[in-house]
Formats: structure tokens, sequence, C-alpha cells
């Protein structure tokens, strides 16, 4: 089935919608001065700016069409893992954001270093590195195969239109285009969400009732399998993972720790951090009730879907058959704003990696100047990378991308949480302990993706490495549960067998409940 021709009226609706976005970066180019100004903003954003941008930046074409696609061919179990975000906040925000606020300067593996020495700095910052290359390339192919499958135009042009675009806005904008981008941008996705929510609920006779008994009859509904089984994708599962998830997101990814720094105090950037995520949640539900919303539809209509469509292509193939002149362009637009916004936040926290925890080693006691050159050279390569790697997410087939995301996550996370954790509430573990913790770590991850990962198609099929009953059977997303768990256990049991050594208090969450206790950490700055 053919889509219909996209109107003027909803090019021009997306063309002014992509413009607008790189005038943001131009306004405030001339803003932009220092590596301070370009990563940090001078801390001059009020706290509902920052929440709304944690927002745009958790949220991206990721949601807009993975979590529909998810919806459309499963239930809502997918959903668990960010449901866990705010239990987790709740308890652990109060003394993240003044640690990292105190301790660090810019890049969050700062702290591991401080705590542990460079090497855990090192590792820390690689898998960051890793997740944020794949997050950035998966919102990219997913954006470009939408809009490709909406406008008819090439996906390789997509790709690198909308590639360009965002390293040009990364350049200009700095971290306070970021920010006000990301505003923008979110509140846009927001009401594209509930427009598209709203006009399928409509199109469907019965209305919500009808939604709920087709979707129910059909395992649509809940969050289930609630079986204790860790080798297939249960509640369980998710659960665990989406704890270890949340620690991770909002104690060690750059992205998240960057906003808490552009707050104005500590007050303000947790503010911010529980407004971001009370906002995230909703929006996730929203575009995974999409999914469901349109598995009904299409259950009940099913002439109108083309055999043998991606469920990630499902929203898309709605959007352009159904919705009229103008809301295809806010929609698409929406889609675009969700992408760039998230993708240039990305891509900016990256570059502050790459500066201050590799280029700085190796070009030492350079002037400001010479760094924020730099800067915009890392920001342009990185994008380009980027952008290459968004094919490769042509082999996620026909299950859909969200599942694979995760796994990656689960996969490159390689115990980062659990380095936080070891550091802050274990005081004695030490650099030895953690070095062996992290050793233990790899190989677990190696043997646990080599004996668990398959080959070959048909018959052909096999483990890359069988071990036959030692292989790993659990499902992979234990991985981001095991490889933190690895760490904080073997950590904190290696440590005994080295030195001790003295330990900042300021580092650990002994220190920071004695400076809460005697009154030095007024309520004021909370």
């Amino acid at each position: 089935m053919e889509y219909k021709t996209v109107h003027l009226v909803d090019y021009s609706i997306i063309i002014v919608s992509v413009l607008f976005a790189v005038a943001v970066g131009v306004y405030f180019y001339k803003r932009q001065h220092s590596t301070g100004s370009f990563f940090k903003a001078s801390g001059k954003f009020p706290a509902w700016a920052i929440g709304i941008s944690i927002l745009a930046t958790l949220v991206s074409s990721i949601t807009f069409l993975a979590y529909p696609g998810a919806g459309y061919s499963s239930n809502w179990i997918l959903l668990v893992q960010g449901l866990m975000v705010p239990l987790v906040l709740f308890t652990t925000i109060w003394f993240i954001v003044p640690l990292y606020r105190k301790v660090i300067g810019l890049s969050v593996y700062e702290y591991f270093e401080k705590r542990f020495g460079y090497f855990a700095r090192f590792y820390g910052s690689f898998g960051f590195v890793l997740n944020s290359f794949s997050g950035m390339a998966t919102t990219l192919f997913l954006l470009a195969l939408a809009v490709s499958s909406m406008m008819g135009i090439s996906t390789f042009l997509v790709l690198w239109i909308i590639g360009s675009t965002i390293i040009i806005i990364t350049l200009l904008g700095g971290m306070e285009g970021v920010i006000w981008l990301d505003v923008i941008q979110g509140l846009l996705l927001i009401v594209g969400g509930l427009v598209c929510l709203v006009m399928l609920i409509f199109s469907i006779q019965g209305g919500l009732p009808e939604i709920w008994s087709v979707a129910k009859a059909n395992d649509r509904v809940g969050f289930g399998p609630y079986d204790i089984d860790f080798t297939r994708l249960t509640f369980i599962v998710m659960a665990i993972n989406g704890i270890f998830y949340a620690i991770q997101k909002y104690a060690t990814d750059q992205t998240i720790v960057q906003r808490y720094l552009s707050a104005g105090s500590n007050r303000s950037a947790i503010k911010a951090t529980l407004m971001g995520a009370l906002l995230t949640v909703p929006v996730w539900i929203i575009f995974m009730f999409i999914g469901t919303v349109l598995f009904v539809y299409y259950h009940k209509n099913p002439g109108e879907l083309p055999e043998n469509m991606r469920p990630d292509g499902v929203f898309p193939h709605f959007i352009m058959s159904k919705f009229p002149l103008g809301i295809v362009g806010l929609v698409i637009s929406a889609l675009l704003a969700s992408a760039i916004a998230s993708t240039v936040a990305a891509l900016n926290s990256l570059v502050a990696v790459g500066l201050e925890d590799y280029y700085k080693r190796w070009r030492p006691n350079r002037t400001d100047k010479h760094y924020f050159s730099t800067s915009k050279t890392l920001v342009v390569l990185c994008g380009l990378l980027s952008v290459f790697m968004s094919s490769l997410y042509l082999l996620a087939g026909n299950e859909g991308v969200l599942g694979i995301v995760f796994v990656l996550y689960a996969i490159f996370s390689g115990g980062i949480a659990g380095i936080f954790l070891l550091g802050f509430f274990v005081p004695w573990a030490n650099k030895g302990g953690l070095n062996v913790a992290i050793l233990v770590c790899v190989l677990f991850t190696g043997y646990a993706i080599l004996t668990s990962t398959t080959i070959g198609s048909g018959t052909g099929e096999q483990i890359i490495v069988d071990m036959g009953d030692l292989n790993f059977t659990h499902h992979k997303l234990m991985l981001g549960v095991y490889t933190h768990l690895i760490i904080l256990g073997v950590g904190s049991v290696a440590s005994y067998f080295f030195p001790k050594k003295e330990v900042d208090k300021n580092l650990i969450f002994a220190g920071w409940g004695d400076a809460k206790r005697q009154g030095k950490l007024k309520i004021k700055e909370l």
C-alpha cells in the first residue's frame, strides 16, 4: 500500500521546524567563548528548563517509533525499565547531585579517578563513549527510516541532512543552545504524542473500552510474564535491569550529570532531575500505549497494513495513511524534534568526555582557547561517525529496535553503575580491589556473550562458543545487572587484599552523611 503524497503545507511545517532548530543554535553562537560556556553554560538555567531538557534528552526517535513498535508487537513489558526510574531517584538523587557539583569539574568520570585512579576513569568513560555512539546511531537510523518511508526520500539522504543539521546546531549553540532547544523540542514532542494518541483513539469505534477489550484478549496489556525466570524476558528481569539502568543513567551518565552542573544550585539541580523523570515516564507510557492502539486498529482492519511490515514502521504508516493535511507535518516535525534534541545533547556530552578524559591527557596544559577549538573539531568528527554507524542498524531485522537497544546498553554498561556504588557506599574499597573486579567483569561479559550468541541461520545456526551446560542461558538484559553486582561484590572482597588508603570523605556516602548531620549541607542548598 503506497502512502499519499506529502502536501506542500506539511513540507513547509517540517522545513520551518528544522530551520528553527538551526536558528536556536545561531542565536546562542555569540555566547560561546570558552569550554565552560560550551559545556556547562555557566550554571545559569532555571530548574524547569533543565527538567524539560532531561526529558528531551531521554526521549528521542527511539521513543517516538520503537515504543509504539514494541507496544504493537507485544505487551508493555519493555516499559517496566522506565517505571523503575522514579523509584530509584527518590532515594538517591539527594546525595548524587551534591556529590558531583562538589567534586568534579565537567566529566562525571573524574569522580572515578579521584576515588580509584585513572584506569577506573578510562573504563567508565569508554563505556559511555560506546553507549553514546550506539544510542545516536540508533536514533538517526530510526529517524531516517521513518522519514524516508513517509516522505519518499532516500534513507541515505535523510541521514546526512539530519546528521549535518545536528552537527551544525551543536557547533553553534553549545550547552545553552542545547538546553533551550531541548525545552522547545520537548514540548513539541509531548504535543505531537498527545495529538497522535487522541486521533488514534477516535479512529476506533467504541473508543477506550473497545481498545482495552481487544488488547486484553490478544495479550497486549500488562507487564508479564511474571515468572521468576531469568532466562526469558520477564517482569522481574526488566524490573531489576531498570533499577540498575536508573542508577547508571542518573549517577554515571555524562548527558544527565552535565545537567546537574548547568543548574544554579543543588536544590535547582535536584528539582530539575525529579521533574525530568516525572515528565519522561508519562511520555514513555503515551508512546507505548500508541502501539497498543495501533495493534487494535489493524487487528480490526487487517487489510490496511502491508505484509511483512516492521513493527517500527507501523506508526509511520498510520500517520501517512490516516492523518489529515497539516497534522502529518506537525507529527513529522515532532519526530524530527525528538531526534534532534536528544542527539544534539548526546553529541555535546560525548565531546565533553572526549575532551576531558582523553584529549587533555594527550595534550595537557594548553590554553582554554585551544581546548575550545578542539571541542568544535571533535563535534564534527563524532557527528560524522554517528551518521556512518547508523547504517549498521539495518541488521535489526523485523523484531524491532527497542529490545536491541536495551541489550546493547546492558552489554556496554560493563559494571559502570557498580563502580559508582562500590566507590560511594563501600569506604574500604580501593584501586586494587576495583581493578580485580573489572577484570572479572570483562571476562564474565565475554563468556556470557560468546556462549549465548548464535551465528549462521537455519540448520547452520550455532553458538559462537558452545560450552554445553555451562553456556550463559540467562536473558542478555541480565548482563546489565550481573556486571554491576560483580564489580560491587568482587571489588568489596578483593579490596581487603590490598593496602588500605585514606579516602577523601567528600567522595563517600559516610562523608555526605556526616556533613548533613553537622549542618554543613544547608537545607537551602538541597
